[in-house]
């Protein structure tokens, strides 16, 4: 498949506004980017591909950003190469280790390692939002709980959810990509008692789980708390990541209590936000 790729050269953008400018890329259908000394660079299927609908997203900037782009078009290639030549192991508190299938294994050294294989899928552990919802995990009792996992990604918080001892998984995605991806990342680990839906929050089960994560962005989780208010089993914890602190906290904190669902603590790292609540 050919891709257009577009070009980003940042004058003046901090950390955490070209993060949530990638995020907001990726609600459109970007789903490879890759940073350069001058700013980064976005890919898209070239089919996907709608100027108005990138020139509108960026037409709502802060005006304090300024930044200008080029469009190229970039002709088939092995994206998949692409991603293993960039995708490097990771620790994560010193206690789990994610690693591709081309990465030497270190299970010795760990109590936990995790294989994933870096298709065009997010969620590789090395965003700050998959890593803190990763240690929020490894600080929660797991063992014997039902969870659930929406925007799962490549499978891997609940693939770690089931290696910390959970009794079974639901892992949802939109995109069949990161569910193809999620199946096989399963397998990869062995991760037995794992359904994975491709679909949305309408598809999540009639049963009530004992832990609800939901790695997404602010405004999905603010549209879809009430599905997961009711999927949380009484005294259930959920983690939500994909915000940022300040006034996008505040938003989900406030919505979720109006719904029974009470925070109770978050972790943060470059402003990017996991946060932990319990349904009473």
């Amino acid at each position: 498949m050919n891709y257009t790729e577009i070009v980003f050269t940042c004058q003046t953008i901090q950390d955490w506004q070209q993060d949530l400018l990638i995020n907001d890329l990726a609600d459109i259908g970007f789903d490879t980017f890759e940073e350069t000394d001058a700013g980064f660079n976005a890919f898209i299927p070239e089919p996907n591909f709608n100027l108005g609908s990138l020139e509108t997203l960026l037409g709502q900037l802060s005006v304090e950003i300024m930044l200008t782009y080029d469009v190229k078009n970039v002709a088939h290639q092995n994206w998949n190469k692409l991603w293993e030549e960039n995708f490097q192991p990771l620790v994560v508190a010193d206690t789990c280790y994610v690693r591709a299938t081309f990465h030497e294994s270190k299970a010795e050294q760990f109590a936990v390692e995790i294989v994933i294989d870096p298709k065009m899928a997010f969620g590789t552990g090395h965003h700050q939002t998959t890593s803190l919802m990763m240690e929020l995990l490894l600080e929660e009792e797991v063992n014997g709980k039902k969870v659930l996992d929406m925007g799962c990604g490549t499978g891997i918080l609940g693939i770690l959810a089931l290696k910390l001892g959970a009794k079974s998984v639901v892992a949802i995605d939109n995109d069949p990509v990161c569910t193809d991806s999620a199946i096989e990342n399963a397998k990869l680990n062995g991760t037995e008692n794992i359904t994975v839906i491709c679909g949305d929050s309408s598809t999540i089960p009639e049963n009530q789980f004992d832990l609800v994560i939901a790695n997404i962005n602010r405004n999905i989780l603010l549209d879809q708390l009430a599905h997961y208010s009711k999927a949380v089993s009484q005294n259930g914890i959920l983690f939500m990541s994909g915000f940022y602190e300040g006034e996008d906290l505040e938003m989900l904190t406030k919505k979720a209590d109006s719904l029974g669902l009470k925070y109770l603590n978050h972790k943060s790292r470059d402003r990017w936000v996991a946060a932990r609540f319990i349904r009473k």
